[in-house]
């Protein structure tokens, strides 16, 4: 059974348990389908009024644009329990001779590129959501701007948490371009969207700051 398939009880119980997946790449991208899932929520609350008529054509492309996001990132839970597969595999290779440790590093320096590879597509996809929350908030029903917020605030949570997860595998390669391409495009990411994601939320925040 695909994990994006499970109830939510048990999906939550299962990442609790001692079993390696679903873990932290998992959580990463569930956390970000929800965040852009709000990005939708706004954009449904948002078409249809009378009073937000002049941006519907926009949201309703914003709309479609949000459900790929989400339906990708959510796609990439069951890619990450995947590509650990392999590399717990390659842990558990034999390493006794020389033949044999030739190998397991062999096999497993292909699964840690693998596996650092999905995380650094859920960062990509945050990327595009927190583009796609930036005109949500902007044009948005205002009763659901706190969805937009908290969709954003769930967004920056999962790129930095893939990034994590990006780095526990580029940490353990041999090869340093490729781990050193890759973390130089998880950091650039981070200073470019994390900033912008914290703007959309507490842009929001403020409007909702009492005087008293």
């Amino acid at each position: 059974m695909s994990l994006t398939t499970k109830e939510v009880n048990e999906f939550v119980f299962e990442l609790s348990s001692r079993n390696p997946t679903p873990g932290g790449g998992g959580a990463s991208a569930l956390a970000g389908a929800l965040g852009i899932a709000l990005g939708g929520m706004v954009a449904n609350l948002t078409i249809g009024k009378p009073s937000y008529a002049d941006g519907e054509d926009e949201l309703k492309s914003l709309k479609v644009a949000a459900y790929r996001v989400q339906k990708e990132l959510l796609e990439l839970i069951q890619r990450d329990a995947d590509a650990f597969g392999p590399l717990a595999g390659a842990y558990r290779m034999p390493s006794g001779t020389d033949e044999e440790r030739e190998s397991k590093e062999r096999v497993m320096e292909s699964a840690l590129k693998e596996a650092s590879l999905v995380p650094l597509a859920m960062m990509k996809l945050c990327a595009e959501s927190v583009v796609l929350l930036e005109r949500l908030a902007a044009l948005g029903n205002r009763l659901a701007l706190s969805d937009a917020a908290c969709g954003a605030a769930l967004t920056a949570a999962a790129m930095r948490s893939a990034w994590l997860n990006v780095a526990v595998n580029t940490v353990s390669m041999r090869d340093g371009e490729f781990a050193g391409r890759v973390n130089a495009e998880g950091e650039a990411l981070l200073r470019e969207w994390i900033p912008r994601a914290d703007a959309i939320y507490n842009g929001i925040e403020q409007t909702y700051a009492r005087d008293d």
